[in-house]
């Protein structure tokens, strides 16, 4: 069975999230789409807690969201026991989020990506594995 990746996005990252479920389930991946279905306005808040929510129970090992800056949707998630979630913005930042930080969801700022700057953040945060190491004592060190 292929791994379920809950993804979810306010209106300003509906049309790129809209792609990246096309892509996760090329690329063999479950999305689970937790919407928003359209471009109307919504609340940031109504998505990133259901994607993180899944992380935080185990439901799933990793989420994506999607706003215009990624800084709503980060705040909300990372407030769930668990979640580390990363606003990456250039392939070389997914990259690092997930070697040294065990990001569990990533955050896309819509606004500022391209599609293809989106995809290819998508692609690199889903190969990289995390190190551990040093990095290991670090993110235990984020919970309280």
């Amino acid at each position: 069975m292929s791994e379920v990746i809950p993804i979810g996005a306010d209106h300003a990252g509906f049309a790129l999230k809209e792609r990246l479920v096309q892509e996760l389930r090329a690329l063999g991946y479950e999305p689970l789409d937790l919407g928003t279905h359209s471009a109307e306005s919504t609340d940031y808040p109504d998505f990133a807690h259901p994607v993180a929510e899944r992380v935080e129970r185990g439901d799933a090992r990793r989420g994506v969201l999607l706003c215009g800056t990624g800084l709503g949707m980060a705040y909300a998630a990372n407030r769930h026991r668990g979640v580390r979630a990363a606003v990456a913005w250039t392939p070389e930042v997914a990259r690092l989020s997930r070697a040294h930080n065990d990001a569990n969801v990533l955050v896309l700022p819509a606004r500022f990506l391209t599609e293809a700057d989106g995809l290819e953040i998508l692609r690199t945060w889903l190969a990289e594995p995390f190190e551990g190491g040093r990095h290991a004592r670090r993110v235990t060190k984020i919970e309280p």
